[in-house]
């Protein structure tokens, strides 16, 4: 597949971890007045809500013109959960840097 191909793809699993993921997990955590969740705690809270986009994930067709950008998207999704749990996320480490210092 070319990086034109995928570019929007990689672009969209770029920012929807922080975008969705951490501002979703933010709004959680003022409502339930937590001020200092730990890391983890808030990267499985991320995690949670990013998994909640699944849907959106499998929508491509089983067609053969699809495979490609099938699997690089579940590699992809699979690449930034993992990123998002070990903390190599590094737009959610500052979401949540910023979060349980200014609340």
């Amino acid at each position: 597949m070319r990086n034109d191909e995928r570019f929007e793809i990689e672009r969209a699993f770029d920012l929807l971890p922080h975008v969705v993921g951490s501002s979703w997990a933010v709004v959680w955590y003022r409502l339930n007045k937590i001020k200092k969740p730990s890391r983890e705690e808030y990267r499985q809270k991320v995690l949670d809500y990013l998994k909640m986009m699944e849907p959106i994930f499998e929508v491509y067709p089983e067609e053969d013109n699809f495979s490609a950008m099938k699997k690089y998207v579940e590699f992809r999704k699979k690449e930034e959960y993992e990123k998002i749990i070990s903390g190599l996320n590094s737009e959610v480490e500052k979401r949540y840097d910023r979060y349980v210092d200014y609340g």
